[in-house]
């Protein structure tokens, strides 16, 4: 039963303390399919066993579902006893709004688009990349991206990559290769990006591709084609120096 609320409480749900003071959390104010979920929380909490950033639904006074990032801590007395739960709670309800938008924006993106967290493994996984590889979300989720889709020569450059981008150092035009579940090889250009949370803490790596193994083959065609030619040629760049020099 509720025996603290405070007045961000009351301005967040829209109940006033006396309203709520007496009332069984779980069943007054929680929606019915995650009434299990909640208290089991509270319960472990009242086992000396506290959760530490729980998402879950809240009802408000006027029937609008909020998404709560809450804390809950074991409350005790003077001598040690367990006396109830104290939850401390974040309104995340825009934040994961935001994110929602996010991912629909990533999943309709022309380009192939990965993340992945801390660890390495992956976190997002658009529609593109399924086409371009060819293995759905479901089956990279939680996967490691670099164990599991880079060939064993360019791992420790793409893992690199990842661990610069990791530290807040970004990079752009990376060409690595990319295994496809057909066991093609791809070219890829990639640009690695720092993903932060709202409080600027770095959480991931997101990864916006391009498919350049056509660009490559025509290059090297090109290349060819200069070599073999009957005519002396040669190449410089915007410096004037030399970057072709035919046989």
């Amino acid at each position: 039963k509720v025996t603290i609320w405070n007045k961000n409480a009351h301005k967040l749900v829209g109940y006033s303390s006396e309203e709520v003071m007496g009332q069984n959390l779980v069943d007054q104010f929680i929606t019915p399919e995650h009434r299990a979920r909640v208290q089991s929380v509270i319960d472990q909490a009242l086992a000396g066993d506290e959760t530490a950033n729980f998402e879950f639904p809240l009802m408000t006074k006027a029937g609008i579902r909020l998404e709560v990032l809450l804390n809950a801590t074991t409350r005790r007395d003077e001598q040690g006893n367990i006396i109830g739960v104290v939850g401390i709670g974040q309104d995340i309800t825009g934040r994961i709004a935001q994110e929602r938008e996010y991912s629909k924006l990533i999943d309709s993106a022309n380009a192939p688009i990965f993340g992945v967290d801390t660890l390495g493994k992956v976190t997002i996984w658009n529609k593109n990349a399924h086409k371009l590889v060819g293995y759905s979300s479901e089956e990279v989720m939680g996967q490691n991206l670099v164990d599991q889709f880079i060939t064993p020569e360019h791992r420790a450059r793409v893992q690199s990559v990842i661990d610069q981008a990791l530290a807040g150092d970004e990079t752009a035009n990376f060409e690595f290769p990319l295994m496809t579940k057909a066991g093609i090889r791809l070219e890829v250009l990639l640009n690695a990006t720092t993903r932060r949370d709202e409080q600027g803490n770095i959480i991931g790596v997101v990864g916006i591709g391009q498919d350049i193994t056509g660009r490559i083959a025509q290059e090297r065609e090109y290349s060819k084609l200069i070599d073999s030619a009957n005519a002396p040629i040669f190449g410089v760049d915007t410096l004037g120096k030399v970057t072709i020099w035919n046989k």
